[in-house]
């Protein structure tokens, strides 16, 4: 049975890319403190999976099928949880990820520099076009956006996804000014490699690549569930006064 009291009793909260990894882990951590959780996934079988499971542990949630990368779809579903929850609190721009085809700048299909675009930075931009005008009906609330150590620190051979996370974590920032005045807090984080389920397969398929980027986390590989333990302290009243913050979760990776 989820808490009637916890961190984000009473708060309705909206993630993207629910359907699996850290956005699925972010929503069970989310409904089990007392929020009211939108899971906003593009692949309808996960979806609705992740909303059933919370269902049954007593906790409160819809699916939304969401394409980030379509402006009406992204709307909808907002307007979707103001009409589940009445109103919007929190906004977890979880969606996104790199290829196997980024590659640095050189040798990049300038295709693949405009996919990691479009999931990443315009999904991103898209969901608070309209999430904050919901939160700004609300009277405040709190954007979590997903960023990446790779934004914060010089990589190879990922040049469009660097490019894509490095615009967020510059709109975190901007955003984080303009709507400070109306107690909306906007704040990113940037994990590092993650033992989601596509991470553990490339680990598996791919070691030797793996293993150069995950010996520079000093603390080793990061669990979604302590990325998830980051998001609900930005979701909950805890952070009431840090905004425009990139969370490095990264195991010391980048000061390595």
């Amino acid at each position: 049975m989820v808490e009637t009291k916890g961190r984000l009793a009473g708060k309705v909260a909206l993630i993207t890319g629910a359907g699996a990894g850290i956005g699925r882990v972010a929503a069970e951590r989310f409904a089990l403190e007392g929020a009211a959780v939108i899971i906003a996934e593009f692949d309808a079988d996960s979806g609705e999976a992740v909303a059933e499971a919370i269902l049954g542990q007593g906790g409160t949630a819809r699916f939304v099928r969401t394409d980030v990368t379509n402006e009406s779809s992204v709307r909808e579903a907002i307007m979707s949880a103001v009409e589940f929850g009445g109103k919007l609190d929190v906004l977890y721009n979880n969606a996104g990820g790199s290829s196997a085809i980024d590659a640095r700048v050189t040798d990049c299909p300038a295709d693949e520099f405009w996919r990691a675009v479009k999931l990443d930075l315009f999904g991103t931009w898209i969901a608070c076009k309209y999430g904050i005008a919901a939160m700004l009906e609300s009277g405040g609330g709190s954007v979590i956006n997903s960023c990446s150590v790779f934004a914060l620190v010089g990589t190879r051979g990922k040049d469009a996804y660097t490019a894509a996370k490095g615009g967020i974590a510059s709109i975190t920032r901007s955003m984080a000014v303009e709507y400070a005045p109306h107690r909306i807090r906007v704040n990113a984080l940037a994990p590092a490699v993650t033992t989601t389920g596509r991470v553990l397969g490339l680990i598996e398929t791919q070691p030797e690549v793996m293993s150069k980027t995950s010996e520079r986390q000093l603390l080793g590989l990061v669990d979604p569930e302590e990325v998830a333990m980051t998001a609900l302290f930005l979701a909950s009243d805890e952070s009431r006064k840090t905004t425009g913050q990139i969370f490095a979760i990264d195991g010391g990776f980048s000061i390595s």
